[in-house]
């Protein structure tokens, strides 16, 4: 994979899949902006990236603010000239797991603005402008269970299998004009091996920077000619 001379957003940046995603961006020569709710754990990111910090801006954003989004985009614009690569990695996880019936109405809101809206607001904020210059590659994160499902967290299931049918509504209108749009959908991904053996077939969790390698690839130009697909990595999940 060669980035040389590209530029990328990466939203959720400040850890995990997203930091990881950036710093092999980074490596293989593209420049990077770092989108984070989260304003220190921004800076401790881009200071972990040792010499690759001085191909990488960070922005503090909380993804379900549009105006913010916006300025977001603009300022990637003007300090880079261009953006050609989205990944869309911000997320609500964790936050409200239990039962359906038991669930609070402002818990889905929050998912929803998150992982739905924060990923059409940004999409929208950089599509004019690759579609003005015939080129763009945007990776949507979903999830596996936005295609097994998961009890105890449906409202998370119903946001991630949004970002899979919007990945592929979305490609069909634009992949003619140059923007190929694909979604990742991760398993069990984590620090380390060990985390979460049970839940694959491998018998081990997925790394951040396994995740990264795909998510990478799509927005290559190696991908050269894949565009709406939902591509789960996940060590042969076992079912939920």
């Amino acid at each position: 994979m060669d980035f040389t001379g590209k530029h990328a957003i990466v939203t959720g940046a400040a850890r995990g899949i997203g930091l990881a995603t950036v710093r092999l961006l980074a490596e293989n020569g593209a420049e990077v902006l770092m989108a984070d709710v989260n304003a220190e754990a921004l800076e401790k990111a881009k200071e972990s990236l040792g010499g690759l910090s001085p191909k990488v801006l960070t922005f503090e954003c909380d993804v379900s603010d549009e105006e913010r989004v916006k300025q977001a985009a603009e300022f990637a614009v003007a300090r880079f000239g261009k953006v050609e690569i989205l990944i869309n990695n911000a997320g609500i996880f964790r936050e409200g797991w239990g039962l359906f019936e038991n669930s609070q109405s402002s818990t889905w809101k929050k998912k929803i603005d998150v992982n739905i809206l924060g990923t059409l607001y940004f999409t929208r904020a950089v599509l004019g402008h690759m579609l003005e210059n015939g080129y763009g590659k945007i990776v949507n994160l979903a999830s596996v269970v936005a295609v097994y499902g998961k009890a105890y967290m449906v409202d998370y299931s119903m946001t991630k299998g949004a970002i899979v049918s919007f990945t592929k509504a979305l490609a069909k209108e634009v992949t003619g004009r140059g923007v190929y749009v694909n979604a990742v959908s991760p398993g069990s991904i984590d620090a380390v091996e060990t985390a979460n053996p049970g839940l694959s077939f491998m018998g081990r969790s997925g790394l951040y920077e396994e995740c990264a390698q795909l998510i990478c690839f799509l927005a290559s130009d190696d991908a050269s000619y894949i565009a709406g697909q939902n591509y789960q990595i996940d060590g042969l999940r076992k079912q939920m």
